[in-house]
């Protein structure tokens, strides 16, 4: 199952498992409703609001958090197409004999890399793209290095080698923040569970107050649901609704440039 499929399910689990607990909790409050009249419900009251002040805590910084992973992951396309812009322009400070085969090198390397992230969801064709690119880099790093030596110059040696390993270092933290930089999953089962346990205590409050409308009780579970979809589906901005397809223009325009 790919990712975003993960995460309509489980907006659909919880959204049901919400309905669930609330009407578990309203049945409860409604058995024990003789009982809660005699007694101060203050402390419970405090207790409910506590919890309630805990779920939305951790929604807002998981929000705030997948917002921010969101435009670091922009970023970080738009500096990897600056390094290989710039590597690609420092190959002019080659003698034009070697220009040609490094710069042909250049442009398949940067196919690679647009392939493999315009390619997910699809894993096996993303790594396939990830793996032709490293072979590429491990090519046009030996054939620089020989270039250089052979053109006896110090700035080409001194630029074109630090720019290139830039853009292998970009392109090395591209790929580890698209597959590592997530997080921990006791978060969202943290969350998961919160949200279980809030709408439990709130099917509990229901009891003392049976005139509570069915509208109010869907409109919670599924506003509840519906932010946790969304904050997953941030945090796999290649595989739902939420994309940041638009900012690898920048690399189709150099890709562009190229010629």
């Amino acid at each position: 199952m790919d990712i975003a499929s993960l995460a309509v399910l489980v907006a659909l689990v919880l959204f049901l498992g919400m309905l669930l607990a609330i009407e578990f909790g309203r049945r409860l409050g409604l058995k024990t409703r003789g009982d809660d009249q005699k007694t101060d419900n203050t402390a419970a009251g405090l207790i409910d609001g506590a919890i309630f002040g805990l779920m939305g805590l951790l929604i807002a910084f998981t929000f705030s958090g997948a917002a921010s992973r969101l435009d670091h992951r922009r970023d970080l396309v738009i500096n990897e197409a600056n390094a290989i812009g710039t590597a690609y322009l420092r190959l002019n400070l080659l003698p034009s004999a070697s220009q040609p085969p490094l710069r042909d090198l250049f442009r398949q390397y940067l196919d690679a890399r647009l392939d493999a992230f315009q390619k997910l969801p699809d894993m096996a064709a993303a790594e396939a793209s990830l793996l032709k690119a490293n072979q590429l880099q491990n090519q046009i790093w030996p054939m620089a290095v020989q270039a250089c030596q052979a053109s006896g110059s110090v700035p080409a040696t001194t630029l074109l080698l630090a720019a290139l390993n830039e853009m292998f270092d970009m392109a090395t933290l591209r790929t580890t923040t698209a597959r590592v930089m997530h997080p921990p999953t006791v978060i969202f089962v943290m969350l998961f569970a919160l949200a279980l346990l809030s709408s439990f205590l709130a099917g509990y409050s229901m009891g003392n107050n049976p005139e509570t409308t069915r509208f109010h009780v869907f409109g919670f579970a599924a506003i509840i649901a519906i932010t946790v979809y969304v904050i997953l589906d941030i945090e796999y901005p290649r595989a739902g609704l939420i994309r940041v397809d638009a900012v690898d223009r920048v690399l189709i325009e150099l890709r562009g440039s190229m010629q």
